[in-house]
């Protein structure tokens, strides 16, 4: 593959992210939250729910981009200053989605990694303007892109100066309709050959099934993801959003103890090797 920044690097030149001690790119990174910040004492209980399971960032949504325009768009700049709030309640550093390139100067004072989604994945002047920003960015896959696609996306934000770029495999849409999206894991260890970029699984988004949740977040290790991220409540048949997909505290810890067991082992193989 041809790039300006992907291409040419051997394997001993990966990218680590560093965000406030959390390192993206070494280890298993597992980031958790509510899919959309609801209020604030919503909010505070899930990000010491999460941070007790052994969460090491915290997500949140303050700005939604829906299908339909009726449903819950976040509490915007409110929303920001309640994911601060927990920030500092907890240390968990932020990941929160902008949507709007007017919107990154303010955003990168809240957040500590910048989300883009699946909708906004070629939205080029929104890559451009996060690029220009000297806050990490999430990089999630758009649902209907190839991994070419996707990681000419991220050349637009490497392009601008910002090397701090996660990628994030999040599902693609395919025939099948029992899961929500198709989590293509095989991408996992594709990506690793073509760049030197961490990625990320998104098992919540990936699959829409509770049940599948805690299996592909297993799996994610197994293939080699440097984290995931995935949807958190504290009580999901409240929340306004992704409710379906979404853990709660207790599922969430039990998932955690699994992920961390199955991270020693596979640990402990690569290295015996």
């Amino acid at each position: 593959m041809k790039g300006l920044k992907l291409a040419g690097l051997n394997g001993n030149q990966k990218t680590i992210v560093n965000v406030d001690g959390v390192k993206i790119g070494t280890g298993f990174v597992v980031i958790a939250g509510p899919c959309s910040v609801e209020s604030e004492e919503q909010t505070l209980e899930t990000a010491h729910a999460v941070k007790k399971a052994g969460a090491d960032m915290l997500r949140g949504g303050a700005f939604k981009p829906r299908s339909s325009p009726y449903a819950f768009q976040g509490l915007g700049l409110k929303g920001l200053k309640i994911l601060a709030k927990a920030k500092d309640e907890t240390g968990l550093p932020i990941v929160t989605e902008v949507v709007d390139p007017r919107d990154v100067s303010w955003v990168c004072e809240y957040t500590d990694i910048m989300q883009i989604g699946t909708r906004n994945m070629q939205n080029y002047s929104l890559l451009k303007e996060v690029g220009k920003s000297n806050k990490p960015v999430l990089l999630k896959r758009g649902m209907y892109s190839t991994i070419e696609e996707w990681l000419n996306c991220a050349e637009y934000i490497l392009n601008e100066g910002n090397s701090d770029v996660i990628l994030c495999e999040r599902g693609i849409r395919t025939h099948e309709k029992y899961t929500r999206n198709t989590l293509d894991l095989s991408a996992v260890p594709a990506i690793k050959e073509l760049t030197h970029l961490p990625i990320i699984t998104d098992p919540s988004h990936g699959t829409g099934r509770l049940s599948l949740i805690p299996p592909m977040s297993l799996a994610s290790v197994a293939c080699g993801a440097d984290g995931m991220i995935v949807e958190v409540h504290r009580n999901p048949k409240e929340a306004l959003s992704d409710a379906d997909q979404t853990l709660t505290p207790q599922q969430f810890e039990t998932m955690m103890k699994d992920i961390r067991k199955l991270q020693k082992f596979v640990g402990s193989e690569i290295n015996g090797k």
